[in-house]
């Protein structure tokens, strides 16, 4: 199967008729518009969710379990399977007395006018795609990670949503989480010392991501619909349940799971994106047809001088790690401990990081949908963690160092 990460050119969103034809209603919409006005305090907003299955099921949980807080109500639902969509409706019937709409195709909820925003939890592939079309339409945002695996696609979106004003959460959660911001807080202050080594890594023991495909039937998929601008073919239950395991459909570990601590590099360290990045890795242990990598280890280098190494298995799990090692000492952001162990002339005692309050991040984008703030898990953040990671994806697969251009917004060999 092909790579999609390697397509990070800007008009890789134009590759297939069926894309473009999918694409062109919602960016009729917003010809000549930079979006909605916010929604005043007694307003209730009306919300759709693209992709109901493992994630978006959990997110959609999550909106409902706020609805009546925060005066939304999730009037429409999209999924290329059919069991997925019929049960997410019948689950918001159930919660908030009203059926939503449904859809098979993205574009037709988007064409929705009286949405005010969306929530896409769909195959890393379509992220991208779905984004950017959602915020032709006006739509405000809450994205599930990755943002994207195609770099101009991350380009694009990011100056749709400046352009038109629009609230866009990233599914980075942990920006939300108050042992990080506290980390970050703790970063600032330099008491570690000059930090010149981020490590971090997730090992698990197990065929992760291999799902039962057998309840999956042609007869209930838009298979279409779910291939978007990717070549044709006939239908693959496993294709579509099993996305994370091909490199059509998913860039492997360094999006699924590479992004979270990536994106925490930048939020503790303040730091916005790598100078450059080199990967190894390879399907070590589950030889189970996947062509992402089961064993992956990447160094990220980052201009304000510290190199940040990653890793990830799925043939031990005997533990990760995440640490930040200074001149004068070590923090884990993930444990919430800082220590002077490996420091020298440190006055650091060892002891908890000071936490800042845990937020909702779902609860933080529906707040701000009101306010118009941008949200902690803001779309430039997004912006930051794609690159790092789309980056990281194509060392791995050129086996060729890769270096950003900032300015130009550009990956290259070099």
């Amino acid at each position: 199967m092909k790579s999609l990460a390697n397509n990070h050119s800007p008009d890789s969103i134009n590759r297939r008729t069926f894309l473009k034809t999918s694409l062109a209603g919602a960016a009729t919409l917003a010809a000549s518009s930079t979006g909605l006005a916010a929604p005043g305090a007694n307003d209730k907003i009306s919300i759709g969710c693209i992709g109901v299955g493992g994630r978006g099921s959990a997110l959609l949980g999550e909106i409902l379990a706020l609805a009546a807080q925060e005066n939304v109500q999730v009037t429409a639902v999209c999924d290329v399977w059919q069991k997925n969509r019929q049960a997410a409706a019948k689950r918001i019937q159930t919660k908030l007395g009203r059926e939503p709409r449904q859809f098979s195709r993205f574009s037709e909820l988007l064409a929705l006018n009286d949405l005010d925003a969306v929530v896409i939890a769909t195959p890393d592939f379509s992220h991208g795609p779905i984004l950017t079309a959602a915020l032709k339409a006006g739509k405000d945002v809450y994205v599930e990670k990755p943002m994207t695996i195609d770099l101009g696609l991350a380009n694009q979106a990011l100056d749709l949503a400046r352009a038109k004003e629009r609230v866009v959460q990233a599914g980075t959660q942990r920006r939300s989480e108050g042992k990080f911001r506290g980390a970050a807080k703790l970063y600032a202050s330099g008491v570690l010392g000059k930090v010149s080594r981020i490590d971090a890594a997730a090992y698990f023991n197990e065929s992760r991501w291999t799902r039962n495909c057998a309840d999956c039937l042609e007869s209930d998929v838009d298979w279409e619909a779910f291939l978007l601008d990717l070549p044709k073919r006939p239908f693959d239950a496993k294709l579509l349940r099993q996305w994370q395991l091909y490199r059509e459909t998913s860039n492997g570990l360094p999006g699924l799971w590479m992004t979270h601590y990536a994106d925490l590099v930048h939020m503790i360290t303040g730091a916005k994106f790598p100078v450059s990045s080199v990967a190894h890795g390879g399907v070590y242990v589950w030889k189970d047809g996947r062509d992402t990598s089961d064993t992956f280890e990447a160094l990220v280098e980052y201009p304000e001088g510290f190199l940040f190494s990653w890793g990830m298995g799925l043939g031990n799990s005997a533990g990760g790690r995440f640490a930040v090692y200074g001149t004068k000492g070590t923090m884990d952001p993930e444990k919430g401990t800082v220590s002077p162990e490996g420091g020298r002339d440190s006055t650091l005692v060892a002891g908890p990081v000071p936490a800042e309050p845990n937020q909702s991040h779902m609860g933080n984008w529906l707040q701000c949908l009101r306010s118009r703030q941008r949200p902690n898990a803001d779309i430039g953040f997004g912006h930051q963690h794609a690159v790092a990671t789309i980056m990281t994806a194509i060392a791995l697969q050129t086996g060729q160092r890769q270096k950003y251009d900032p300015v130009k917004r550009t990956i290259s060999p070099g």
